[in-house]
C-alpha cells in the first residue's frame, strides 16, 4: 500500500464526505463557472491539506469530527485553489500538477475571476456559519503567504538572503498554510487555545522541513540522479547555497553570486555551481537542519495517547522528508 493511502486510512470516510461537500461549495448559478469550478475538483492532488485537518481534529478530540471540521478543511482548500490559480497567472504557467492550468485554457482574466470567486466561497462559508475563529486562522495565513511571497522576490534581487531571512521566507510562503491547517483542525473540535497553539507549531515545523526537502531536490539525490538546478537557474537562494555562500571565501563568494546573477543559464556553470555547494557540505547542512524540525514535530506529538490518527500523523511527518519527489 502507498504510503500516502496509509495516511489516509482512519479518515477515509472522512474525506470521501469532504470531496462531496467540497464540491458542493463552489456551486453557482453561472453555468461557465460550474464548468471551470468542475474541472479544479476534478484535477485535486494528493489533498495533504484536508488530511491534516482531519487528523488533527480526530487525535485531539477522541476520533470525533464535525460539521465544523468538514467547513474548516473546505475553507481551506477553497482559498488554498484560489491563491494557486492567481499563481498561476503571475508566473503566466500554463501547467499545475500535469494538467493545464486555468488561465491556459480560459485565458487570465477569467482566471483571476475564478480566484476571486473561490476566495470569497471561502470567506462567506465561514462567516455564514459564525466561524469567525476558523475564519481568523486562514485569513492570518493568507496574509503571510503574500508577504513571504514579496519577501523572496525583494531580497531575489539582491542575492545577499541570511539564513534568518530565509527561513522567514519559508515559514510564511509554505510553512504557515500547513500550521493553519494542523490549527485549523484542533479549533475546528473546540480545543484550547495552548493546543491549538501546539498544533499550530507542528504543522509550521513540517512545513519548514517539506520546503528543506524542496531545496535538496535541486542538487539531486540518490533516487533521482541528476541535479536539476532549476533553482539556480531561477535565482532562488535556498538553503544549501546560502551555507555555501556564508561559509566560502571572499573570491569564491564573488564567484557564487557572479555565477547565479549572470551565468544561470549556462549549463556547465550552474553543474559548478551544484558541485561547489556539495564540496562545501551545503546539502549535509540542510539535511540535518531538516531533520532536526522533522524530531521537533514528532515531539509535539510525544503527549498524546496511542491512536490511528497519530501514526498517520508520524507517517505523515516522516513522509514528508522521506519523499522522493
Amino acid at each position: 500500500m502507498k504510503i500516502v493511502s496509509r495516511i489516509k486510512l482512519p479518515i477515509e470516510k472522512e474525506m470521501e464526505l469532504f470531496e462531496k461537500k467540497f464540491s458542493a461549495s463552489m456551486s453557482s448559478k453561472v453555468s461557465l463557472l460550474n464548468k471551470i469550478t468542475h474541472y479544479v475538483v476534478n484535477r485535486k492532488g494528493k489533498q495533504m491539506r484536508p488530511m491534516f485537518v482531519f487528523l488533527i481534529a480526530k487525535m485531539t478530540n477522541n476520533g470525533q469530527v464535525n460539521e465544523r471540521t468538514y467547513r474548516g478543511a473546505a475553507v481551506i482548500e477553497l482559498i488554498h485553489t484560489a491563491t494557486l490559480v492567481h499563481d498561476d497567472v503571475v508566473d503566466d504557467s500554463d501547467r499545475r500538477r500535469g494538467f493545464f492550468s486555468l488561465n491556459a485554457l480560459w485565458k487570465n482574466k477569467i482566471a483571476v475571476l475564478v480566484g476571486d470567486y473561490l476566495l470569497s466561497k471561502g470567506l462567506l462559508l465561514s462567516i455564514d456559519n459564525d466561524d469567525f475563529d476558523l475564519l481568523k486562522i486562514i485569513s492570518v495565513a493568507v496574509r503571510e503567504m503574500s508577504e513571504g511571497e514579496l519577501l523572496q522576490i525583494e531580497k531575489a534581487r539582491r542575492l545577499d538572503i541570511t539564513e534568518e531571512v530565509y527561513f522567514e521566507i519559508i515559514r510564511q510562503k509554505t510553512a504557515t498554510l500547513i500550521a493553519a491547517c494542523c490549527a485549523m483542525g484542533a479549533r475546528s473540535v473546540m480545543a484550547g487555545d495552548e493546543e491549538v497553539e501546539r498544533m499550530r507549531k507542528f504543522g509550521e515545523l513540517i512545513g519548514t522541513a517539506f520546503q528543506i526537502k524542496d531545496d535538496l531536490f535541486d542538487y539531486g539525490t540518490d533516487h533521482i540522479g541528476k541535479p536539476t538546478g532549476i533553482d539556480i537557474k531561477e535565482q532562488k537562494m535556498t538553503l544549501p547555497l546560502i551555507y555555501a555562500l556564508n561559509n566560502a571565501t571572499p573570491q569564491e563568494k564573488k564567484w557564487l553570486i557572479n555565477s547565479v546573477k549572470n551565468h544561470n543559464k549556462n549549463k556547465q556553470r550552474v553543474k559548478e555551481v551544484i558541485a561547489f555547494v556539495k564540496e562545501h557540505g551545503g546539502l549535509d547542512y540542510a539535511i540535518q537542519k531538516m531533520k532536526s524540525y522533522q524530531q521537533e514535530a514528532l515531539l509535539l506529538l510525544e503527549s498524546y495517547p496511542p491512536s490511528p490518527y497519530k501514526d498517520s500523523l508520524e507517517l505523515m511527518v516522516n513522509y514528508v522528508i522521506d519523499r522522493k519527489k
